[in-house]
Parts: structure tokens; C-alpha cells; sequence
């Protein structure tokens, strides 16, 4: 069983804040083949259990000389909750137009190695002592080159993001 982090890229007037109307709009895209569709055509994106560490490297961002002012959340955890009714039911995360642009430009705008010299030995050692620290390494630059390429993207069209977490 995976553990994945599920973005997709909206017009925000089509967006409805509600838990329920979220899990019906979310999982009808997790369809192998819709979501398959959905890469191939950007608008969407998604990291199988690598997401978590994902954000800890982006958290980073508050260690490096320039800092982010707390940017550094939006392109995992970062956005509006909307919660279920039902204990258990993990929570949607919704990201206005400008909400976008600013996970973009601090994708854009942050070095990667600069976040993996401050963040990614740590990373490394949850791999365990097989691992190779450049395998590791390119792991996750490839997360931070696909959510950048997605961001920028749905900025640029002006679309909000939906997030959701599946297990």
C-alpha cells in the first residue's frame, strides 16, 4: 500500500470547500489512467511517500542565509484545510491563484543544493547505509524539479491547486 500526495491544478470558481465534494473531485482523478492523462497534460502531479521528507527539505529554506518567510510550506503542506466531518478522514488542502504564484516563485527561487547542503544529510540517513547520497540526492531533486515545473505551470494559467493525501 502507497502513502500519496495528489495535486491538481483548477479554475478556483470551480472549487467547492467542502470535504465531501473535494473526495469526489480528488478520487475521480486517482483513476490510474485519468491520472496517467493528467500528468501527460500538467495538471497534475503527484509523490508517492517521498512527500513528507519532501517538505522537510523545503523547511530548509528557514536556515539559509536569505530565508523564506515560511514559503518554504506551500508546495506540500501548505494551503487552506478543509476537514471531513468524520474523525479520521484526512483532511484536503486547497491553494488560491495566488497562493500558487508564491509556491512558484519560491520553487523557483530557491537553490536546490543550498536546501540539500542545510537539509539533505538528514535525508540520506533515513535511507539507510545502502544508499548512495548522490542516489538520494537526485531522488529528490527530481520531486523539486517536477512540483517546480507543475507550480509554475498552473501560475501561469492562473488555476488554483488541490491537494490531497492518499493512503
Amino acid at each position: 500500500m502507497g502513502f500519496d500526495m495528489h495535486l491538481r491544478a483548477v479554475q478556483d470558481s470551480e472549487i467547492r470547500l467542502d470535504h465531501a465534494w473535494l473526495e469526489e473531485f480528488m478520487g475521480a482523478a486517482w483513476d490510474w489512467d485519468v491520472h496517467q492523462a493528467e500528468l501527460k497534460a500538467g495538471i497534475a502531479e503527484s509523490i508517492s511517500k517521498d512527500f513528507g521528507p519532501m517538505h522537510e527539505l523545503y523547511e530548509a529554506a528557514d536556515r539559509l542565509p536569505e530565508g523564506r518567510d515560511g514559503t518554504w510550506e506551500l508546495p506540500v503542506f501548505g494551503g487552506q484545510l478543509v476537514f471531513g466531518a468524520g474523525d479520521g478522514e484526512p483532511p484536503f488542502v486547497h491553494l488560491a491563484p495566488e497562493t500558487v504564484r508564491r509556491a512558484a516563485a519560491f520553487l523557483t527561487d530557491v537553490s536546490f543544493d543550498a536546501l540539500w547542503e542545510a537539509g539533505g544529510p538528514k535525508l540520506c540517513a533515513t535511507f539507510g547505509p545502502g544508499w548512495a547520497e548522490g542516489d538520494v540526492k537526485s531522488i529528490y531533486l527530481q520531486h523539486h524539479a517536477d512540483l517546480g515545473d507543475f507550480y509554475r505551470r498552473t501560475a501561469a494559467d492562473g488555476k488554483a491547486v488541490v491537494k490531497a493525501f492518499w493512503y
